[in-house]
Formats: C-alpha cells, structure tokens, sequence
C-alpha cells in the first residue's frame, strides 16, 4: 500500500520511485520472455514461492508488476492482476465467483 493521498501521484509513483543506475523514474519495460536462474536450487524456490523473483513473463514481469501495485493503491485493494484481455479478466472472475459458491 502507499502513503500517498492523491490519485494522480499514486498513478505515477506507486511501487516504483527511480532506478538505482540511471536514475531514470519512469518504469522500465522488461521486454523478456525468460528469465535465468542462479542454479537449480535458485529455480526451485522460486517455482516453490519460497522466494519472491521472475520465472516467466506469462507469470510475472516487473512492469506488470509496477502497474498492478497502482492500480491496487487507486482503487484501495489489498493486490491486483492485469491480464491480456477484457475476455481474460471475465474468464477469471467468473471463474471465481463460481468457485465460492460450491
């Protein structure tokens, strides 16, 4: 969550503050498919979630990641997920609807 009380700041600095590097503050694009891994130990954490990283862009990606903490702190929720379509994101929330009321 964020401290911020302002709509529009929360949509430009939200889980995102500059980079380490270039100190550039807009989000970077993560254009990758894949991501490699420190070994096989380092792999099955993180395919375990016994520790948070990148396996795949499909998954996670950074940016996604960025506009999902937005848009979670605009709208006050707990988390968000960003999907590929308006199709995808009836899919998934039908299908969870229909999983609460087994």
């Amino acid at each position: 969550m964020t401290d911020y009380k302002n709509p529009a700041t929360i949509a430009l600095h939200t889980g995102w503050r500059k980079d380490e590097t270039t100190n550039s503050v807009t989000v970077p694009i993560h254009m990758t498919s894949s991501y490699q891994f420190d070994d096989a130990d380092h792999a099955a954490n993180l395919f375990a979630l016994g520790e948070l990283g990148n396996i795949y862009t499909r998954i996670m990606n950074p940016t996604n990641a960025v506009f999902e903490e937005r848009i979670a702190a605009l709208e006050g929720g707990v988390a968000a997920l960003s999907v590929a379509s308006g199709q995808s994101a009836s899919t998934i929330a039908v299908q969870n609807l229909a999983r609460t009321w087994r």
